[in-house]
């Protein structure tokens, strides 16, 4: 919602403003990940602001540049090289600039500096490249991999560590169902609600003295929105893009709301939002509702966040 606010609130300064600098910076967005945050908040983004344009009389969709940077070759890689490809012609279909093999070198003093030396003025970076574990995992002692998560096993109990446990992002669970040795459980929330499960029922297996049981989910596939009605999907070897791939996002990420009461309340925003026009009203006072007070007052306007 923040993200959302910021956006809008850089279209009215765009569209306000006759410095042309400060109007190209407004409307200059940069998303530095091409996983799934990135691609996902960079399509519903630009897909959003495309369609609040047509109520600015100064800006268009066309005047906007969406910078997509990303660091290895592809983006996407959850869903396939094919559809991960697909994605690219897509974005890029969109006048969104994808840099791949590029990194953010820096972005001081609002301006962002790529790798390849381009150098885009811009008030929004939207850093999105990877998971990190907590940095408290490193002063615990315990087991780590070469990227700080804890070195688990297929129990999810920590190496060498009794009574230890770990799941979730910060845990590096050996996946028992795949085909290659050594490989991982990605860092996600498909893994982590269900290792969550599993933990719980080990822990208390090992308090009573029962034997624990392996954590094995095999990975069915992936989906991606990439704006309203568009998306990719890899799922039981089906590949899908489009509206069919938007759909079985919808579908997939309300199966694992909790509680019918909270499916409901959310089914029935988005049947109601796909009947009425876009909400394009920027509610960023609610964030920092003292900041008109205040700048009314004669003061300054709180420091944005990029």
């Amino acid at each position: 919602i923040g993200l959302r606010n910021h956006v809008i609130e850089q279209m009215d300064i765009a569209s306000s403003t006759r410095d042309p600098a400060i109007r190209d910076a407004a409307l200059t967005f940069v998303f530095v990940g091409g996983g799934y945050a990135g691609v996902e908040a960079l399509g519903e983004l630009e897909d959003m602001a495309r369609y609040a344009s047509r109520y600015y009389h100064n800006v268009k969709a066309e005047d906007m540049k969406w910078i997509l940077v990303e660091a290895s070759g592809r983006i996407l890689p959850e869903v396939g090289e094919e559809m991960g490809k697909y994605t690219v012609r897509e974005l890029r279909r969109r006048n969104i600039d994808v840099r791949l093999e590029t990194r953010l070198d820096s972005c001081e003093d609002r301006v962002a500096v790529l790798s390849d030396g381009a150098r885009f003025p811009t008030r929004t970076v939207v850093w999105t490249a990877g998971v990190k574990p907590h940095p408290v995992l490193a002063a615990s002692g315990l087991p780590l991999n070469e990227r700080g998560r804890l070195k688990c096993t297929a129990e999810l109990t920590v190496e060498g560590a009794p009574h230890a446990w770990g799941a979730g992002d910060a845990a590096a669970v050996p996946d028992v169902t795949a085909d290659a040795p050594g490989t991982e459980c990605a860092p996600n929330a498909q893994h982590a609600v269900r290792q969550a499960k599993v933990l719980g029922d080990n822990i208390t297996a090992s308090l009573r003295g029962k034997p624990l049981q392996e954590y094995r989910h095999k990975y069915v596939g992936s989906v991606a929105s990439l704006g309203l009605h568009k998306g990719v999907a890899h799922v039981y070897g089906r590949k899908l893009k489009g509206y069919p791939a938007w759909f079985m996002h919808r579908v997939y990420h309300l199966s694992r709301v909790p509680t019918v009461n909270r499916k409901s309340r959310v089914l029935a925003e988005w049947t109601l939002s796909g009947l009425f026009k876009r909400e394009i009203v920027s509610l960023g006072s609610l964030e920092h509702p003292r900041a008109e007070f205040e700048l009314a007052a004669g003061g300054k306007r709180p420091k944005e966040s990029s």
